[in-house]
């Protein structure tokens, strides 16, 4: 039987095994599978493009190019004028982030040429992600700036000029302020 002054020691001892022992419960077994990547496998996945640009590879492409792959690779999500959908609108939007229903488009939200780039580069088409070449990432981007009033139809974009491109909301983000942060 326990006695009143045994009791706090032992609901102290408790309480400390379950605070040492249930973070241990909470741990996956490894099963012995997997391995830590390679160097190589490493340098194969870092391919996020940061606004500076660091990491473009080399490439070109303008509207032109970049109008046949968005029809065969884009307007079924985005429409024919990425004005459509059904999926996301890309173009217009233009003073509207202050209204009451904003359009968050190429042209009238993101605030980098390169951000754009790095999305479509990665991420898009949306049935097959990351199977666009250089070449066609830059077309794209060069075609989505130009149906936005961004750049000339015959502008060549490539990892120059696309860090030249100023992008109508570049001003309108709060660069964070924490150290390590972008």
């Amino acid at each position: 039987m326990f006695t009143r002054e045994v009791l706090p020691g032992l609901a102290g001892a408790l309480l400390l095994t379950a605070l040492v022992a249930f973070p241990a419960l909470g741990q996956s077994p490894t099963y012995g599978v997997g391995r830590p990547p390679t160097v190589e496998e490493m340098t194969r996945w870092d391919i996020a493009i940061p606004p500076s640009g660091k990491g473009l590879p080399a490439g070109r492409g303008t509207a032109a190019l970049g109008k046949a792959v968005y029809m065969a690779r884009c307007a079924a999500c985005h429409g024919a004028t990425g004005k459509e959908g059904p999926n996301d609108v890309l173009v217009g939007g233009r003073a509207t982030l202050s209204s009451d229903k904003p359009l968050k488009t190429v042209g009238s939200f993101w605030p980098y040429a390169t951000t754009l780039w790095d999305y479509l580069s990665r991420s898009m088409p949306f049935q097959q992600p990351g199977s666009l070449m250089a070449d066609e990432a830059y077309g794209v981007t060069a075609y989505l700036l130009y149906l936005n009033g961004i750049v000339g139809e015959e502008d060549v974009i490539d990892p120059t000029t696309l860090l030249q491109v100023q992008m109508p909301n570049r001003g309108g983000f709060v660069a964070d302020p924490r150290p390590g942060r972008r």
